[in-house]
This record gives C-alpha cells, sequence and structure tokens, in this order.
C-alpha cells in the first residue's frame, strides 16, 4: 500500500479545513474568466455583435462627454 501523498493535491471542493480548499475557488475563477474572454471575442467576429458593441461604447462616450462638457461650462 503506498502511504505517500499525491503530487497532485485534490482541489476540488471536498475538506473545508484542507490547505488547497481555497484553490478550487481561484481555478473556478480563471475558468470563468476564459470563458468570459471566449464569448467577447466570439462576439467581436460576430458581424451584428461588433455594431452592437461599437454603438453601446459611442453612447457612452457621447454621455460621458456631455456631463463633462457640462460640468466643465461648455453648454
Amino acid at each position: 500500500m503506498d502511504t505517500r501523498k499525491s503530487e497532485h493535491p485534490n482541489l476540488d471542493r471536498g475538506d473545508p479545513a484542507s490547505p488547497w480548499s481555497g484553490f478550487a475557488e481561484v481555478s473556478e475563477a480563471i475558468r470563468d474568466n476564459r470563458i468570459m474572454e471566449y464569448r467577447i471575442k466570439k462576439s467581436w467576429a460576430d458581424p451584428w455583435g461588433r455594431k452592437l458593441t461599437i454603438a453601446v461604447l459611442l453612447v457612452i462616450a457621447a454621455g460621458f462627454a456631455f456631463l463633462a462638457g457640462t460640468s466643465a461650462g461648455l453648454w
């Protein structure tokens, strides 16, 4: 019987008292970040997704410019 500990500890949600228990959350966050990055790239590749993203960013920039101009007394 092998009594040595594994080189790759079990990082899933096992024992909360384990020193490795926090790494499961970090691993999940990294995986979610990669999924979000994939979705953003996939949306940008779609012509309608790209147009919608540009339109939303232009509306946000126009709103910010209006508020900055009003604050500076330009209009």
